[in-house]
């Protein structure tokens, strides 16, 4: 049987992404303000984050107005859930077998 770290998703190996994540949860929607204040970071950090997240399909960015103010939503996809419970599997095995 391959170890699990074969199945860590190289998307989540920055501790911002794989926060970003956490802070989303199963289907929480949030705003880019608010998940920034949330995990104390950059506006160029989240972004990026975001970014690569999107692109790889594990978000999704909607933008719109909240009544004359742009704003920014994102939100976790069933295809970056997924792949986020998997890593998170993966890792709980990895400590398992460290710490017995």
């Amino acid at each position: 049987m391959a170890h699990p770290r074969h199945r860590l998703d190289d998307a989540f190996q920055t501790p911002i992404r794989f926060s970003l994540m956490a802070a989303l949860g199963d289907d929480l929607e949030m705003d880019f303000g608010a998940l920034r204040e949330l995990l104390e970071s950059e506006n160029s950090v989240l972004s990026k984050a975001v970014s690569y997240l999107e692109k790889d399909g594990y978000v999704r960015v909607t933008k719109g107005y909240l009544g004359t103010r742009p704003r920014t939503w994102i939100a976790p996809t069933a295809k970056g859930r997924r792949a986020y419970r998997e890593h998170l599997r993966a890792l709980r095995e990895i400590a398992g077998d460290v710490l017995g």
